[in-house]
């Protein structure tokens, strides 16, 4: 595939549900994930998500799932939702054999002014796996802070995956958009 060639933006439609479930399991899960950095295959098993939770991503009326396309092939995808004051970053996946080489923070950037242009908001939110370091030293980078403010793993909900070990919670990331 040609790096040089620029991502185009769109929502995501029906139509794409399949690609893109496919696409984040690959940034995450199992073994073709591990071509990438962004692997949770250490942490967890099983899905990261299924056609059903990305349908009711690309259908609900207070966000859009963004997919990127290049050369005409799903790429990567982030989901904005609006959240009153602030907007949720979430669903956010970059092709394992692209990683590492800037895409990630076209799409965010992208993500972050569509929120901003769309709905006024002065931040946006996400949440991360605690133990995810090195991803939140990323996440850092691109001006996102760590609040502390933790929220349980959905332990026993195989929709989210099988925990390979007992310590996992998802932390509150804010970057302020003003």
């Amino acid at each position: 595939m040609d790096t040089t060639t620029q991502p185009t933006f769109r929502d995501a439609t029906e139509a794409d549900v399949d690609a893109l479930v496919a696409l984040v399991e690959s940034a995450y899960r199992g073994e073709a994930s591990r071509a990438g950095w962004t692997t949770e295959a250490d942490i967890l098993e099983g899905q990261r998500t299924d056609p059903e939770g990305v349908l009711e991503v690309v259908k609900s009326p207070g966000g859009r799932l963004l997919t990127v396309e290049r050369d005409g092939m799903i790429v990567a995808c982030c989901q904005i939702e609006h959240r009153g004051e602030h907007a949720y970053f979430g669903m956010f996946a970059v092709s394992p054999a692209l990683q590492g080489a800037g895409l990630g923070k076209v799409v965010m950037a992208e993500a972050e002014r569509r929120a901003r242009e769309t709905w006024g908001v002065t931040e946006m939110h996400m949440t991360v796996i605690s133990v995810r370091d090195d991803l939140i030293a990323w996440y850092e980078r691109r001006g996102y802070r760590r609040t502390g403010k933790m929220t349980p793993f959905p332990y026993g909900d195989e929709r989210f995956g099988i925990p390979r070990r007992a310590d996992l919670q998802f932390e509150l990331l804010v970057k302020s958009l003003v």
